[in-house]
Parts: C-alpha cells; structure tokens; sequence
C-alpha cells in the first residue's frame, strides 16, 4: 500500500510540475524559454557585422572578452523587421553548449506557469516549419509562444555560427 501511495504522490507532483520561463515580446507576439538556457540580458550595444554570414545573423559582439554570435530573432522567425529602440535586449542565451545572442523587442517578466497549461502546437502551425515551437501556454489574458532552443537552429547553422 505505501509504494501505491508514493507512485501517486510521485504522480502529483510530476503532474503539478512548474515551468520557469523567461518571457519576450517580438512585435505584437509573446514568446517564453526555458530560464535555465539564458545566461544574462543585456541593453542593445553596438553589433559588429560579418561578410557572409547567414541573413538572420546580426553579426558578433564581445561579450567581457567573448565573442559571440548574435542572432536576430525577427529575422529568424521570417517576421517583419523593425528599429532598436529603448526596450531592445539581447537575451545571451546556451543552445546547445553554444553561446550565443538573440536579439528581441523587449524582455518582460520570468514566469512561473504549471506545464499543464502548456497545450501542443496546433495543427496547422505544426506544419510550417516550426519545429522549434515546443507548444503554446494559455495564461489568463493571452497567449505564449513556448520556445525549444535546441532547434531554433539547425546543426548546420550552429556548425557556422561557431565558426565566426
């Protein structure tokens, strides 16, 4: 009787399991990864560009004696693309043991949300190239677009990033 009941706690728990995410905005949309893969935000600083690099690379900067690609995420996401202003952040971010920076809108608050509210992506944007779209949580007054890091990029594009 007491391992039925230890299964069952262990159940609740794993069913209650919370989610902390910090969450962006891109334009009009709210978008949210995992806290554990952002290393720092900073204010938007000055980005060096590099010939031939793929488009929805920003170029690079130094980051306290690192230099680390910086990715625009508008760009990423085929979005329409806008000016820095005040609010624009780069979110240093690990993705898959690589560094690297994403440039978004604004930053707006790390969140701590039950993974049941996290519901799968809907059909019909599962068919577009969306992979790195792990699913969509349903909070109070909107929605969030629930980021997987780990495939933002291809393999291939982070074999190139690690080469600028």
């Amino acid at each position: 009787m007491e391992d039925k009941n230890k299964a069952t706690v262990s159940a609740a728990k794993h069913s209650e399991e919370i989610l902390q995410l910090v969450s962006f905005n891109i334009g009009t949309e709210e978008f949210g990864i995992d806290i554990l893969k952002v290393q720092e935000i900073n204010r938007m600083v000055d980005i060096t560009r590099v010939p031939r690099a793929p488009e929805f690379v920003e170029g690079i900067i130094n980051l306290r004696g690192k230099v680390i690609p910086i990715i625009d995420i508008r760009k990423r996401f085929n979005m329409e693309l806008a000016d820095h202003d005040k609010n624009t952040r780069i979110v240093v971010v690990d993705i898959a043991g690589q560094v690297m920076g994403m440039v978004v809108d604004s930053v707006s608050e790390v969140l701590r949300i039950p993974a049941s509210t996290i519901e799968p992506t809907p059909e019909v944007v599962s068919s577009l190239d969306s992979d790195y779209i792990r699913g969509v949580a349903k909070l109070e007054d909107r929605l969030l677009i629930y980021l997987d890091l780990s495939k933002i990029l291809s393999g291939e594009e982070r074999k190139t990033l690690a080469q600028i």
